[in-house]
Protein backbone atom coordinates (compact mmCIF):
# COMPACT_ATOMS: atom_id res chain seq x y z
CA UNK A 1 0.00 0.00 0.00
CA UNK A 2 1.01 3.05 -0.96
CA UNK A 3 1.80 5.82 1.77
CA UNK A 4 1.32 8.76 -0.50
CA UNK A 5 -0.78 11.36 0.36
CA UNK A 6 -2.60 14.00 -1.95
CA UNK A 7 -2.98 17.95 -1.57
CA UNK A 8 -5.85 19.84 -3.42
CA UNK A 9 -4.58 23.54 -3.79
CA UNK A 10 -7.32 26.16 -4.87
CA UNK A 11 -4.80 27.94 -7.27
CA UNK A 12 -6.95 30.76 -8.44
CA UNK A 13 -6.96 32.29 -4.43
CA UNK A 14 -4.75 34.72 -2.98
CA UNK A 15 -3.57 38.32 -4.45
CA UNK A 16 -0.80 36.24 -6.28
CA UNK A 17 -2.07 33.20 -7.80
CA UNK A 18 -1.60 31.19 -9.18
CA UNK A 19 2.33 31.91 -9.38
CA UNK A 20 2.84 31.36 -5.57
CA UNK A 21 0.64 28.68 -5.18
CA UNK A 22 2.31 26.35 -7.94
CA UNK A 23 6.01 28.10 -6.83
CA UNK A 24 4.62 27.02 -3.05
CA UNK A 25 3.48 23.69 -4.25
CA UNK A 26 7.08 22.82 -5.82
CA UNK A 27 9.32 23.92 -2.57
CA UNK A 28 6.53 22.02 -1.13
CA UNK A 29 7.46 19.09 -3.26
CA UNK A 30 11.31 19.06 -2.38
CA UNK A 31 9.97 18.87 1.30
CA UNK A 32 7.42 16.02 0.92
CA UNK A 33 8.66 14.02 -1.96
CA UNK A 34 5.66 11.51 -1.37
CA UNK A 35 2.99 14.00 -1.98
CA UNK A 36 1.23 14.76 -4.70
CA UNK A 37 -1.08 17.74 -5.93
CA UNK A 38 -4.74 17.92 -7.67
CA UNK A 39 -4.50 21.78 -8.69
CA UNK A 40 -7.93 23.49 -9.23
CA UNK A 41 -8.24 26.43 -11.43
CA UNK A 42 -7.80 28.49 -14.80
CA UNK A 43 -4.97 25.90 -16.91
CA UNK A 44 -4.18 28.46 -19.45
CA UNK A 45 -2.56 30.49 -17.01
CA UNK A 46 -1.56 27.37 -14.52
CA UNK A 47 0.19 25.30 -17.46
CA UNK A 48 2.55 27.70 -18.24
CA UNK A 49 4.18 27.69 -14.77
CA UNK A 50 4.14 24.14 -14.18
CA UNK A 51 5.44 23.95 -17.61
CA UNK A 52 9.08 25.41 -15.99
CA UNK A 53 8.74 23.10 -12.95
CA UNK A 54 9.28 19.30 -14.37
CA UNK A 55 9.65 17.79 -11.08
CA UNK A 56 6.05 19.15 -9.80
CA UNK A 57 4.40 18.75 -13.15
CA UNK A 58 5.65 14.79 -12.53
CA UNK A 59 3.58 14.43 -9.19
CA UNK A 60 0.72 17.09 -10.23
CA UNK A 61 -2.51 16.81 -11.94
CA UNK A 62 -4.69 20.42 -12.95
CA UNK A 63 -8.67 20.02 -12.95
CA UNK A 64 -9.26 23.20 -14.99
CA UNK A 65 -12.42 25.44 -14.28
CA UNK A 66 -12.92 29.26 -14.79
CA UNK A 67 -14.59 29.84 -11.85
CA UNK A 68 -13.41 31.40 -9.05
CA UNK A 69 -14.35 32.76 -5.44
CA UNK A 70 -13.15 36.52 -5.23
CA UNK A 71 -11.92 38.00 -2.32
CA UNK A 72 -14.63 40.49 -1.69
CA UNK A 73 -17.48 37.77 -2.39
CA UNK A 74 -19.84 37.28 0.58
CA UNK A 75 -19.40 33.78 2.22
CA UNK A 76 -23.42 33.07 1.51
CA UNK A 77 -22.99 34.06 -2.19
CA UNK A 78 -19.71 31.80 -2.92
CA UNK A 79 -21.53 28.83 -1.26
CA UNK A 80 -24.57 29.43 -3.72
CA UNK A 81 -22.70 30.88 -7.03
CA UNK A 82 -19.43 29.33 -6.59
CA UNK A 83 -20.33 25.61 -6.79
CA UNK A 84 -17.85 25.22 -9.76
CA UNK A 85 -15.10 27.21 -8.54
CA UNK A 86 -11.09 26.20 -7.71
CA UNK A 87 -12.16 26.44 -4.35
CA UNK A 88 -15.13 24.86 -4.11
CA UNK A 89 -13.92 21.65 -6.10
CA UNK A 90 -10.82 21.51 -3.94
CA UNK A 91 -12.71 21.44 -0.73
CA UNK A 92 -14.94 18.39 -3.21
CA UNK A 93 -12.18 16.38 -3.40
CA UNK A 94 -11.64 16.03 0.15
CA UNK A 95 -15.12 14.88 0.73
CA UNK A 96 -15.10 12.47 -2.06
CA UNK A 97 -11.78 10.77 -0.74
CA UNK A 98 -9.62 12.15 -3.86
CA UNK A 99 -7.46 14.24 -1.43
CA UNK A 100 -6.33 14.07 2.01
CA UNK A 101 -6.61 17.70 2.43
CA UNK A 102 -6.93 21.04 1.11
CA UNK A 103 -4.97 24.84 1.43
CA UNK A 104 -6.12 28.10 -0.22
CA UNK A 105 -4.84 31.35 0.25
CA UNK A 106 -8.83 32.11 -1.09
CA UNK A 107 -11.47 34.16 0.82
CA UNK A 108 -11.54 33.03 4.39
CA UNK A 109 -15.35 33.31 5.07
CA UNK A 110 -16.11 31.75 1.80
CA UNK A 111 -13.67 29.15 2.65
CA UNK A 112 -14.79 28.29 5.99
CA UNK A 113 -18.41 28.38 4.51
CA UNK A 114 -18.15 25.73 2.26
CA UNK A 115 -15.79 23.75 4.04
CA UNK A 116 -18.07 23.19 6.84
CA UNK A 117 -21.20 22.89 4.43
CA UNK A 118 -19.01 20.22 2.14
CA UNK A 119 -17.22 18.44 4.61
CA UNK A 120 -19.67 18.84 7.90
CA UNK A 121 -18.12 19.46 11.60
CA UNK A 122 -17.44 16.36 13.42
CA UNK A 123 -19.94 14.69 15.89
CA UNK A 124 -20.23 16.93 18.99
CA UNK A 125 -18.77 20.13 17.22
CA UNK A 126 -21.08 23.00 16.85
CA UNK A 127 -18.60 25.21 15.53
CA UNK A 128 -15.51 24.70 13.79
CA UNK A 129 -12.72 27.55 14.49
CA UNK A 130 -9.55 28.82 13.13
CA UNK A 131 -6.50 28.68 15.07
CA UNK A 132 -2.65 29.50 14.30
CA UNK A 133 0.65 29.65 16.23
CA UNK A 134 1.71 33.18 17.82
CA UNK A 135 5.74 33.27 18.61
CA UNK A 136 6.08 33.30 22.30
CA UNK A 137 9.14 33.86 24.68
CA UNK A 138 8.77 29.83 25.34
CA UNK A 139 8.48 28.84 21.48
CA UNK A 140 5.10 28.99 19.61
CA UNK A 141 1.41 29.21 21.38
CA UNK A 142 -1.62 27.91 19.08
CA UNK A 143 -4.42 30.15 19.46
CA UNK A 144 -8.02 29.54 18.89
CA UNK A 145 -10.68 30.92 17.67
CA UNK A 146 -9.23 33.43 15.15
CA UNK A 147 -12.41 35.05 13.17
CA UNK A 148 -14.78 32.15 12.26
CA UNK A 149 -16.96 32.14 15.29
CA UNK A 150 -17.68 36.27 16.28
CA UNK A 151 -20.34 35.64 19.07
CA UNK A 152 -19.60 32.75 21.07
CA UNK A 153 -21.27 30.64 24.34
CA UNK A 154 -19.85 28.16 26.82
CA UNK A 155 -20.32 25.02 24.49
CA UNK A 156 -18.23 26.81 21.25
CA UNK A 157 -15.64 27.97 23.85
CA UNK A 158 -15.11 24.28 25.54
CA UNK A 159 -15.13 22.87 21.81
CA UNK A 160 -12.55 24.96 21.00
CA UNK A 161 -10.58 23.53 23.70
CA UNK A 162 -10.88 20.03 23.00
CA UNK A 163 -9.76 20.99 19.32
CA UNK A 164 -6.26 23.13 20.49
CA UNK A 165 -6.20 19.89 23.11
CA UNK A 166 -5.91 17.74 20.54
CA UNK A 167 -4.22 19.63 17.97
CA UNK A 168 -1.03 20.35 20.49
CA UNK A 169 -0.83 16.71 20.98
CA UNK A 170 -1.09 14.78 17.96
CA UNK A 171 0.26 17.32 15.88
CA UNK A 172 2.98 19.46 18.15
CA UNK A 173 4.10 16.71 20.01
CA UNK A 174 2.72 18.67 23.45
CA UNK A 175 1.75 15.27 25.61
CA UNK A 176 0.30 17.21 28.24
CA UNK A 177 -0.55 20.89 26.54
CA UNK A 178 -1.18 23.26 29.17
CA UNK A 179 -4.49 25.53 28.21
CA UNK A 180 -6.68 28.84 29.21
CA UNK A 181 -9.23 30.65 28.55
CA UNK A 182 -8.71 34.44 27.09
CA UNK A 183 -9.77 36.94 29.84
CA UNK A 184 -9.99 40.07 31.67
CA UNK A 185 -8.09 38.71 34.24
CA UNK A 186 -6.95 35.52 35.64
CA UNK A 187 -9.32 35.53 38.81
CA UNK A 188 -11.99 33.54 39.16
CA UNK A 189 -14.99 35.41 39.45
CA UNK A 190 -13.45 37.69 36.35
CA UNK A 191 -15.63 37.49 32.50
CA UNK A 192 -19.12 36.74 31.70
CA UNK A 193 -21.29 33.51 31.72
CA UNK A 194 -19.92 32.09 28.86
CA UNK A 195 -16.31 32.21 30.34
CA UNK A 196 -17.55 31.05 33.42
CA UNK A 197 -19.32 28.01 32.05
CA UNK A 198 -16.54 26.88 29.81
CA UNK A 199 -14.24 26.96 32.88
CA UNK A 200 -16.70 24.84 35.00
CA UNK A 201 -16.71 22.00 32.48
CA UNK A 202 -12.94 22.35 32.04
CA UNK A 203 -12.00 21.98 35.31
CA UNK A 204 -14.29 19.00 36.01
CA UNK A 205 -12.93 17.45 32.38
CA UNK A 206 -9.97 15.03 32.14
CA UNK A 207 -8.62 16.59 29.03
CA UNK A 208 -4.83 15.42 28.90
CA UNK A 209 -2.71 18.02 30.59
CA UNK A 210 -3.58 21.06 32.82
CA UNK A 211 -6.55 23.65 32.31
CA UNK A 212 -4.87 26.18 34.08
CA UNK A 213 -7.85 28.50 34.08
CA UNK A 214 -8.01 32.14 32.99
CA UNK A 215 -4.99 33.76 31.43
CA UNK A 216 -4.82 37.61 29.94
CA UNK A 217 -3.81 39.24 26.93
CA UNK A 218 0.23 39.79 28.06
CA UNK A 219 0.39 36.04 28.50
CA UNK A 220 0.06 35.18 24.98
CA UNK A 221 3.46 36.84 24.19
CA UNK A 222 4.75 35.12 27.27
CA UNK A 223 4.05 31.43 25.96
CA UNK A 224 2.02 30.92 29.91
CA UNK A 225 0.02 27.85 28.36
CA UNK A 226 0.20 25.86 24.98
CA UNK A 227 -3.25 26.67 24.37
CA UNK A 228 -5.25 29.93 24.66
CA UNK A 229 -8.74 29.39 23.79
CA UNK A 230 -11.34 32.79 23.35
CA UNK A 231 -14.25 34.05 20.67
CA UNK A 232 -13.11 34.77 17.53
CA UNK A 233 -14.35 38.40 18.36
CA UNK A 234 -11.32 38.98 20.43
CA UNK A 235 -9.07 36.30 18.90
CA UNK A 236 -9.05 38.09 15.75
CA UNK A 237 -8.40 41.29 17.60
CA UNK A 238 -5.70 39.92 19.52
CA UNK A 239 -4.34 38.49 15.78
CA UNK A 240 -4.49 41.73 14.10
CA UNK A 241 -2.65 43.44 17.04
CA UNK A 242 -0.27 41.43 17.28
CA UNK A 243 0.92 41.49 13.34
CA UNK A 244 0.65 45.45 13.63
CA UNK A 245 2.74 45.45 16.76
CA UNK A 246 5.42 43.25 14.81
CA UNK A 247 5.47 45.82 11.72
CA UNK A 248 5.62 48.34 14.07
CA UNK A 249 8.72 47.53 15.72
CA UNK A 250 9.81 46.58 12.50
CA UNK A 251 9.46 50.07 10.97
CA UNK A 252 11.14 51.23 14.22
CA UNK A 253 13.71 49.25 13.92
CA UNK A 254 14.73 50.26 10.34
CA UNK A 255 14.47 54.25 11.11
CA UNK A 256 16.41 53.57 14.02
CA UNK A 257 19.27 52.36 11.98
CA UNK A 258 18.88 54.26 9.13
CA UNK A 259 19.37 57.56 11.60
CA UNK A 260 23.11 58.07 11.84
CA UNK A 261 26.31 56.76 10.72
CA UNK A 262 26.87 55.29 14.09
CA UNK A 263 23.64 53.80 14.11
CA UNK A 264 24.01 52.11 11.02
CA UNK A 265 27.42 50.80 11.99
CA UNK A 266 25.88 49.40 15.52
CA UNK A 267 23.68 47.19 12.62
CA UNK A 268 26.45 46.10 10.60
CA UNK A 269 27.75 44.96 13.90
CA UNK A 270 24.73 43.27 14.62
CA UNK A 271 23.56 42.24 11.48
CA UNK A 272 23.74 38.43 12.22
CA UNK A 273 21.45 38.56 15.16
CA UNK A 274 19.00 40.81 13.62
CA UNK A 275 19.30 37.95 10.96
CA UNK A 276 18.34 35.58 13.47
CA UNK A 277 15.92 38.08 15.16
CA UNK A 278 14.05 38.18 11.22
CA UNK A 279 13.54 34.58 10.94
CA UNK A 280 12.27 34.06 14.47
CA UNK A 281 9.75 36.50 13.55
CA UNK A 282 9.40 35.96 9.60
CA UNK A 283 5.35 35.77 8.86
CA UNK A 284 5.73 32.99 6.81
CA UNK A 285 6.92 30.75 9.01
CA UNK A 286 3.60 30.96 10.62
CA UNK A 287 1.44 31.18 7.87
CA UNK A 288 -1.42 28.38 7.58
CA UNK A 289 -4.36 28.70 9.73
CA UNK A 290 -5.57 25.56 10.59
CA UNK A 291 -10.25 24.83 10.36
CA UNK A 292 -10.16 22.58 13.43
CA UNK A 293 -13.51 20.85 14.04
CA UNK A 294 -14.25 19.34 10.30
CA UNK A 295 -14.63 16.00 9.11
CA UNK A 296 -11.39 16.76 6.80
CA UNK A 297 -8.17 18.86 6.43
CA UNK A 298 -8.69 22.46 5.65
CA UNK A 299 -5.42 25.03 5.96
CA UNK A 300 -6.05 28.60 5.29
CA UNK A 301 -3.02 30.30 4.19
CA UNK A 302 -2.27 34.20 4.36
CA UNK A 303 -3.81 35.64 0.99
CA UNK A 304 -1.06 37.69 0.54
CA UNK A 305 1.78 35.86 1.33
CA UNK A 306 4.56 34.62 -0.92
CA UNK A 307 5.98 30.90 -2.03
CA UNK A 308 7.67 29.75 0.74
CA UNK A 309 4.80 31.36 3.16
CA UNK A 310 2.48 29.27 0.68
CA UNK A 311 4.81 26.16 1.40
CA UNK A 312 4.73 26.55 5.01
CA UNK A 313 0.45 26.42 5.08
CA UNK A 314 0.96 23.08 2.76
CA UNK A 315 3.59 21.71 5.56
CA UNK A 316 0.83 22.31 8.30
CA UNK A 317 -2.00 20.70 5.83
CA UNK A 318 0.67 17.38 5.72
CA UNK A 319 1.70 17.45 9.60
CA UNK A 320 -2.68 17.29 10.35
CA UNK A 321 -2.85 14.59 7.69
CA UNK A 322 0.31 12.58 9.21
CA UNK A 323 -0.70 12.72 13.02
CA UNK A 324 -4.78 12.23 12.35
CA UNK A 325 -5.80 15.34 13.70
CA UNK A 326 -9.46 14.72 12.51
CA UNK A 327 -9.36 11.13 14.23
CA UNK A 328 -7.84 12.63 17.66
CA UNK A 329 -10.49 15.63 17.49
CA UNK A 330 -13.03 12.98 17.36
CA UNK A 331 -11.93 11.01 20.05
CA UNK A 332 -11.25 13.38 22.38
CA UNK A 333 -15.38 14.86 21.77
CA UNK A 334 -16.56 11.59 22.42
CA UNK A 335 -15.13 11.29 26.07
CA UNK A 336 -15.88 14.73 27.18
CA UNK A 337 -19.18 13.64 28.74
CA UNK A 338 -18.35 10.93 29.95
CA UNK A 339 -15.61 12.37 31.83
CA UNK A 340 -17.23 15.93 32.65
CA UNK A 341 -20.82 15.70 34.09
CA UNK A 342 -21.89 19.14 33.71
CA UNK A 343 -20.60 18.86 29.84
CA UNK A 344 -23.81 17.84 28.87
CA UNK A 345 -25.38 21.30 30.09
CA UNK A 346 -23.60 23.75 28.53
CA UNK A 347 -22.66 21.42 25.23
CA UNK A 348 -26.22 20.73 24.74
Amino acid sequence: MSDRKTIALDAMGGDEAPTIVIRGADIARERYPDVDFLIYGREPEIAPLLNKLAKLKAVATVIHTDDVVRSADKPSIALRAGRGSSMRLAINAVRDGEADGVVSAGNTGALMAMAKFVLKTLPGVDRPAIAAFFPTLRGETLMLDLGANVLCDGRNLVDFAVMGNAFARCVVGVQQPTYGLLNVGSEEMKGHEALQDASAVLRESDLPGEFVGFVEGDDIAKGTVDVVITDGFTGNIALKTAEGTASLISEYMRRTFKSSFFAGLGYILARSAMRKLRKRLDPRRYNGAIFLGLNGVVVKSHGGTDALGFANAIGVAIDMIKYGIVERTRADFANLTQTAPNAQAVTG
